[in-house]
């Protein structure tokens, strides 16, 4: 009924995995299938060009002609399908269950509650005391690139410098603020110049359009032609030899607010709920819930692969819920905290919100230089 990732060879995961071993020899996950594996060329330096929420059944849309135009395949993001999952995912080269960020809205229980992974808050703003520079196992990603001579740098809007969120993911990593389409491009292009180097160059344009107005929405329309730019300038401009592999974190599905299915304020009482609107962590009993909501109700032991393979993150247990509440296709739900103002949505595991691309180019420019 649900078709969870294919860690092992067709996922973001492995995406991660196949360029580290490439630049490093060794990977802690499997590396691609070979059919993809094959297409990614051996380089020195490699550029991760991550376009937040473009899952692989966008690029059909004609803003995203640039995109599509560089497409070799698609791949699964980890679950649940949102953001900071997926960031987490590359930022250890280790899947869910074992770097312990499982979900968006993250139960900790040495906070004694819920925690948003974007703000790294409550559901309702209130600071939440994190260790954020320790929070991703060691050595992550970056740690182990830079013990085998390798220099990791992540090129994204300046305006996430600092974050409480890039102190979880960054620790170990050069951040490269940029604050337009030409910096991101000159930024990244300049920087691929020096060998034995792995950049990550992150757009959140598409994620941000789609969650806000929906993708029949002319400010959609926009930010996939601002994305789709950013790659073109990079596939003319990048250094001769540097492969440049372009993907996402998850995708995206509208949904009217007809659609949304809200949890009855006396079945909040004693329990927890977390995750996502399309794929809801409970703690406590979800299947009574399940009686009257559109979304059908799996106990933890059913779903326990869908965070990958171990081994398991230390607090991965008391973290994991007792079930999860998966939405009918077409709905979403909603507890308390949940923000209802959002047309675009993601995290379960229908094929819009699970396949990314998998986008190719070869640098081929002597000097990079417009």
């Amino acid at each position: 009924m649900f078709q969870p990732p294919d860690y092992a060879g067709g996922s973001l995961l492995n995406l991660i995995a196949e360029i580290e071993h490439r630049l490093t020899g060794v990977a802690l996950a499997p590396r691609l299938h070979e059919p993809l594996g094959r297409l990614i060329e051996d380089a020195d330096t490699y550029v991760l060009f991550l376009a937040d929420g473009l899952g692989a059944r966008q690029l059909s849309h004609p803003g995203a002609t640039p995109l599509a135009a560089s497409a070799v395949g698609e791949i699964d993001a980890p679950f649940p399908t949102t953001t900071t999952v997926s960031w987490a995912t590359i930022a250890t080269g280790m899947a869910p269950r074992q770097h312990g960020l499982i979900g968006y809205q993250l139960y900790l229980p040495e906070t004694d509650g819920v925690v948003y992974t974007i703000k790294w808050t409550r559901g309702w703003g209130e600071d939440v005391a994190v260790d954020h520079d320790g929070f991703l196992p060691s050595p992550n990603l970056w740690e182990r690139l830079s013990a085998a001579g390798v220099e990791p740098i992540t090129v994204q809007p300046g305006n996430f410098a600092g974050t409480k969120l890039s102190s979880v993911l960054y620790r170990g990593c050069r951040f490269e603020p940029a604050y337009s389409a030409e910096e991101m491009v000159d930024a990244t292009v300049q920087l691929a110049a020096t060998t034995r180097r792995f950049i990550v160059t992150y757009l959140p344009h598409i994620d941000v359009a789609a969650h806000v107005y929906g993708q029949e929405s002319p400010e959609y329309a926009d930010a996939l032609e601002f994305v789709g730019r950013v790659w073109e300038q990079l596939v003319l401009r990048l250094p001769d030899g540097v492969v440049m592999v372009g993907t996402a974190d998850h995708g995206h599905i509208d949904y009217p607010k007809s659609q949304i299915a809200s949890i009855e304020r006396a079945d909040e009482k004693g329990r927890a709920f977390y995750g996502d609107s399309r794929a809801m962590f409970v703690k406590g009993d979800g299947e009574s819930l399940a009686e009257y909501l559109p979304a059908t109700w799996l106990p933890f032991a059913e779903v326990s692969a869908w965070w990958g393979p171990g081994p398991d993150h230390p607090k991965f247990t008391e973290r994991a819920p007792d079930g999860v509440l998966m939405a009918d296709e077409g709905h979403i739900l909603m507890h308390k905290h949940s923000d209802d103002r959002m047309v675009g949505h993601h995290g379960g595991l229908e094929p819009s919100e699970r396949r990314i691309p998998l986008l190719l180019a070869k640098g081929s420019s002597s000097t990079g230089l417009s």
